[in-house]
């Protein structure tokens, strides 16, 4: 069975007869040319294409050494995209992320011309985005929302291809500022990663004893990256990837259960504080349609949701002080919803 079919978070196989795409087999090309790079990670890697796919952007915790970096700049590699590395620091300052008019002299006289910030790319990678003060994280909320900036009363857009993918280390707390509830209901996905098995880890410590002992390589030999219009024809099938009346019921009932959890009795009406918003039903749509499409379906199933509803809504629940004191994740709070709401 190759590895573009096997089922994923409880997903089933693609149905008989699945009809055939050229972009669908040069997204999955993309994501196996990734997963040879980048090994132990697998969700990772589907969620960033997944991201990719619905538009969106991605807010990704882990520990530090797992791969996120490498992952992003491979994509990058393999999708003919502009890549930009923001470090978020203390000191930075907005205009460092967005850019800022100079003034500059020209045969014309002196005139103010806007010099483009790294924001200005197809990948951004937002690097410990929770470094930085909420001045500069709001330097990305335009960007991140409605694809422009808004610069000295002028607009600029973003390319038709952008994704932010901002990381954030776990339990690095001296030095760091929390996200506003705000900024994180902006990124489509909050993607944790963990550590990988003790098999992986020895496949990844041979995968770069090999790297290093190669000799520089002949880039004429490597295949050419994915053109980024692959992508836009992507996005055009996934818009019509069919959701039934029962399919996006179980949706809304799945945000519901966040909103009042009281219906549900104890536990889950004792764990929330604050449920989702209806950016989480627009993210639970646009990622379960994504995850149809990679499956091959032309329909979005229950599974489909439930392969995804973790990474849209985690960082959309604010936990009640009791499940917090009963050490409670987020995770857990949902796991106990998808026990609950009934899917059919």
């Amino acid at each position: 069975m190759s590895e573009s079919k096997m089922p994923i978070a409880g997903v089933p196989l693609p149905p008989p007869g699945a009809v055939r795409s050229a972009a669908r087999d040069a997204v999955l090309e993309l994501k196996s040319r990734i997963g040879k790079s980048v090994l132990g990670q697998d969700h990772l890697v589907e969620s960033m294409l997944i991201g990719l796919l619905a538009n969106g952007n991605l807010l990704i915790e882990s520990l530090p050494g797992l791969a996120k970096t490498r992952a992003v700049k491979t994509l990058a590699k393999h999708l003919a995209a502009d890549l930009s590395r923001v470090q978020f620091t203390p000191d930075l300052l907005p205009s460092d992320v967005t850019g800022a008019e100079i003034y500059v002299q020209t045969e014309k006289g002196g005139q103010f011309d806007f010099q483009k910030g790294p924001i200005f790319a197809n990948l951004v990678l937002a690097d410990e985005i929770n470094r930085a003060p909420a001045k500069v994280q709001s330097a990305l909320l335009e960007a991140m929302e409605e694809r422009q900036v808004t610069v000295a009363g002028k607009t600029y857009k973003m390319p038709g291809l952008f994704m932010v993918l901002a990381t954030e280390n776990p339990i690095e707390q001296e030095g760091t500022y929390s996200l506003p509830e705000a900024q994180l209901d902006r990124f489509l996905m909050h993607v944790v990663i963990t550590y990988p098995d003790e098999a992986v880890e020895g496949e990844i410590i041979r995968l770069n004893r090999n790297e290093n002992a190669q000799k520089p390589k002949d880039h004429a030999a490597e295949p050419p990256p994915i053109p980024q219009q692959t992508i836009l024809d992507a996005r055009g099938e996934i818009d019509g990837i069919f959701v039934s009346d029962l399919a996006q019921k179980y949706m809304v009932d799945v945000i519901f259960a966040t909103r009042f959890p009281k219906r549900y009795g104890d536990p889950l009406g004792k764990w929330i504080q604050v449920g989702a918003s209806p950016r989480g039903s627009l993210a639970l749509d646009r990622c379960a349609r994504a995850r149809a499409w990679l499956d091959q379906y032309e329909f979005v199933t229950p599974d489909h949701v439930r392969a995804v509803v973790h990474d849209c809504l985690r960082h959309r629940l604010i936990p009640s002080y009791e499940a917090v004191s009963q050490g409670i994740t987020p995770d857990q709070v949902i796991d106990k919803i998808v026990e609950l709401v009934a899917s059919g």
